[in-house]
């Protein structure tokens, strides 16, 4: 459930960048990139009873003021949500979704341009939003950590009390996290003291601060590449062991293994494509859980190429004479010819 929906919004966000020419306004914001993400989250944007448009939100004497959309539940609103255009500034201080959050029972907000998430609640002072989002994201540069925050918000799991338990937690993480890599690139000189005070072994001056703070500076940096350099070392490391190994999947029970029609059209492709070079008796599909695999001779260690189909995307795997597999977009199956080449190369290379 957590890939699919990963792939979902890694799949919405390449949509997102090709979308924004051509939107140009905010309700061309909502309909193309708001209405599709609150989908996303498993919202059916056209029940009222459960994404509430143009949901009211009375203040004092003003009465019919209106935030763009409540998410409901039990027919009462747990986020309200404001809209912007998607190249304008979020400030929450200029937001009704700030002005209006007192008045209704709203646990949560959700200040967006349609590229930019801004979540906030009220940490700080009970019923009053905070004046700083306790998490926060661009659709176009999602990150995993990201993704596994924001399905707290599905509609699957969404559960209010753990999330305004984590909210907390993940607000003063971010904090932190912007204040220790600011230190790191730029030392202040509490940052730079604090590190000097545990090896030097006399009074920390002023003097001493300035040369320790291009010390300070040096040693994260030098701590940061050896945890990459490490990590680089690992994935190599893994990535070889996994080449010399035989390319055999494990086992799997074969009521879970789907033969589409998609994967068998797929297949007579590959066949029809190879025909002029071999006897097309000697190319079998193999169909897995993950991927379906056309071999020669059958193979596990002669792979011409993989399926990735789903409902929704259709992706080829295709294999270097190093057995390097690099996966390529279909639009349709009859993408597959375009690659006729590739296909034929990897007979050549057994």
């Amino acid at each position: 459930m957590y890939m699919d929906f990963k792939e979902e919004l890694r799949q919405f966000a390449k949509r997102v960048d090709r979308l924004l020419p051509q939107i140009r306004t905010e309700e061309a914001t909502k309909t193309s990139l708001v209405m599709p993400f609150l989908k996303i989250l498993g919202y059916d944007v056209f029940d009222p009873f459960e994404v509430h448009p143009e949901f009211i939100a009375d203040i004092g004497i003003k009465k019919g003021e209106k935030v763009d959309y409540a998410i409901l539940r039990e027919e009462k609103p747990v986020i309200l949500i404001e809209c912007k255009h998607y190249a304008d500034g979020l400030d929450p201080h200029n937001s009704q979704l700030f002005r209006y959050f007192h008045t209704t029972e709203a646990k949560f907000g959700l200040l967006t341009n349609g590229v930019e998430y801004r979540f906030y609640t009220d940490l700080v002072t009970a019923n009053k939003m905070d004046e700083k989002p306790f998490f926060e994201f661009k659709i176009t540069d999602i990150k995993d950590n990201e993704i596994a925050e924001l399905r707290k918000f599905h509609k699957s799991v969404f559960d209010l009390d753990s999330i305004s338990t984590a909210a907390s937690d993940l607000k003063y993480s971010n904090e932190l996290t912007i204040l220790v890599s600011g230190d790191m690139q730029h030392p202040s000189d509490e940052f730079v003291r604090y590190f000097t005070k545990q090896v030097y072994p006399s009074v920390v001056t002023a003097k001493i601060l300035e040369q320790f703070t291009p010390l300070v500076k040096r040693v994260f940096a030098q701590i940061v590449n050896d945890q990459i350099a490490e990590r680089l070392k690992s994935a190599l490391k893994k990535e070889t062991e996994t080449e010399e190994q035989a390319v055999t999947p494990p086992s799997e029970p074969d009521a879970l293994i789907v033969t589409t029609q998609d994967e068998i059209d797929g297949f007579l492709i590959v066949k029809s494509i190879l025909r002029k070079d071999i006897e097309v008796g000697r190319i079998f599909m193999r169909d897995n859980q993950s991927y379906c695999g056309i071999l020669l001779d059958d193979n596990n260690r002669k792979p011409l190429c993989r399926f990735y189909f789903t409902p929704n995307r259709l992706r080829i795997g295709l294999f270097d004479k190093d057995k390097k597999e690099t996966k390529y977009e279909l639009d349709r199956l009859d993408d597959i010819y375009r690659y006729a080449e590739q296909i034929a190369q990897a007979i050549a290379n057994y």
